[in-house]
C-alpha cells in the first residue's frame, strides 16, 4: 500500500462528502486506503456518507477523544508507506497524491510534507509553512509584529512570510490540515501526542520529526482548505489554541515555561478585549436588523463576484487553479455536486442555499 489517507470528522458532513469525492479521484493512480474517524458527530455524518463511499473505512467514536487520539486510531490500522492527515474541509486536485508521493520518494530524508493551502476565496493561508514557536517568534505573532514586517526574517519567522509561497522550501512546521508523513519516520519518532486535544499537535509532530533527523518540506501544490468549518472562532477557540501552545512549550522548552505562560495569557486577554469591542460595534451598527448576525457577511457579498463550478464540467484541479488566480475583485466560489445536488462554499452548504440566502435557489 502506497498511501493511507486519514480524515477526522466532526459535524461537517457536506464538506467531508466533497473532500472524499476529491480524494477518491486523486487516488485513481495510487494504491490508496481511506479512513474516516468520526468523533461522535451529531449531524448523522456516518449514516449519510457510508452508503455513498463504501470503499472508505469509517470508524465511529462514541465520544470526542480529540484530534490526536482519533488520528492515532487510524494510524495504528494504516498499511501505507505514507500517511496523509487531512482535514474534512479540504479539496485536493486529481494529481495531488501523485505529486506528493513522488516528492517523498525522491527525498528519502523527508519525514513530513505540507502543501500550499488556499481558503474558500482563493487566498493563500500562511499556516501552510511555519517556523517553530520559539519565545521570540511567538511574541512577534501574538503582538502583530509579524504582520507589520511580513518580509523580515527577524520578525516574521512564525509564518515564514518572507519565503516565496510558490517555491519548494525546507521548513520547521507543517499544518495538520494536510500533513503527509513517512510511516517509517513515524514508527521511529512516535504517533501524535494525545495530550493535545485540538491544535498544537502538528507543531509537536513537526518538531519531533526534526529531532529524529528528518526534514519537513513545503511543496507549492495547491489545495483548498476552507479552514475551521467545524470550529467556532470565538474566545474559547483562542484560549484552546494558545493553551495547546503552552503544552508544547512546557514539553520542549521547560526552562522558559513561565515566560511563555505570561505571553500566552497576555495574548488571550488582549484578544478577548478586541473581540468584546468588535461585538459592541456590530450590535450598534445592526440594532434595527433582525439579521444582524449575517449583516457583515451580506455587506461583503455585495462587493464580491460569484463563481459556481459544477464537478460535472470542471475537475478539482482546475477549480483549485482557478481559485488560486489573483483577481482585482474579491470572489466567492461555490462547488456544485450534481450527484447529490450539494452546493458547497466557505461557511455555507446545501441547507443554507435552500433557504435562498444567496439568491441562487
Amino acid at each position: 500500500m502506497k498511501l493511507s489517507v486519514i480524515i477526522v470528522n466532526y459535524n461537517v458532513k457536506y464538506f467531508l462528502e466533497q473532500c472524499l469525492r476529491s480524494v477518491l479521484k486523486a487516488s485513481k493512480n495510487i494504491e490508496t486506503e481511506v479512513f474516516v474517524v468520526d468523533n461522535n458527530s451529531s449531524d448523522d455524518s456516518v449514516s449519510y456518507l457510508t452508503p455513498l463511499f463504501q470503499e472508505v473505512t469509517f470508524i465511529s467514536n462514541k465520544d470526542n477523544p480529540g484530534f490526536s487520539t482519533a488520528n492515532n486510531q487510524a494510524i495504528e490500522l494504516a498499511k501505507g508507506e505514507y500517511i496523509l492527515l487531512l482535514n474534512p474541509d479540504t479539496v485536493v486536485g486529481e494529481d495531488t497524491f501523485s505529486d506528493i508521493c513522488r516528492f517523498m520518494d525522491e527525498h528519502p530524508k523527508a519525514g513530513a510534507l505540507g502543501v500550499k493551502m488556499i481558503d474558500g476565496c482563493g487566498n493563500f493561508l500562511p499556516e501552510s509553512k511555519r517556523g517553530f514557536p520559539s519565545p521570540w517568534n511567538s511574541f512577534c505573532k501574538m503582538f502583530g509584529l509579524s504582520k507589520i514586517f511580513p518580509k523580515s526574517p527577524f520578525f516574521s519567522k512564525y509564518h515564514l512570510r518572507y519565503l516565496d509561497e510558490n517555491k519548494i522550501h525546507e521548513v520547521d512546521v507543517l499544518a495538520g490540515a494536510f500533513m503527509l508523513l513517512s510511516k517509517s519516520a513515524l514508527d521511529k519518532i512516535g504517533l501524535l501526542d494525545n495530550s493535545f486535544f485540538m491544535y498544537g499537535e502538528d507543531i509537536d509532530l513537526s518538531y519531533r520529526m526534526t529531532l529524529g533527523g528528518y526534514k519537513n518540506y513545503y511543496l507549492p501544490t495547491p489545495i483548498i482548505h476552507y479552514k475551521g468549518e467545524s470550529t467556532k472562532k470565538d474566545i474559547k477557540y483562542v484560549k484552546t489554541f494558545y493553551q495547546a501552545m503552552l503544552i508544547f512549550f512546557n514539553k520542549h522548552y521547560p526552562n522558559n515555561s513561565r515566560l511563555y505562560a505570561a505571553l500566552i495569557y497576555s495574548a488571550i486577554y488582549m484578544r478577548a478585549s478586541f473581540d468584546a469591542v468588535g461585538k459592541l460595534v456590530v450590535l450598534k451598527e445592526s440594532k434595527d436588523s433582525k439579521e444582524f448576525k449575517d449583516l457583515k457577511f451580506l455587506r461583503v457579498l455585495k462587493k464580491c463576484d460569484h463563481v459556481v463550478f459544477s464537478t460535472d464540467d470542471v475537475d478539482f484541479k482546475e477549480i483549485i487553479n482557478k481559485m488560486s488566480e489573483k483577481k482585482d475583485k474579491p470572489t466567492i466560489y461555490y462547488i456544485y455536486h450534481p450527484e447529490t445536488k450539494i452546493l458547497v462554499s466557505s461557511g455555507k452548504t446545501q441547507t443554507d442555499i435552500n433557504k435562498g440566502e444567496y439568491g441562487l435557489s
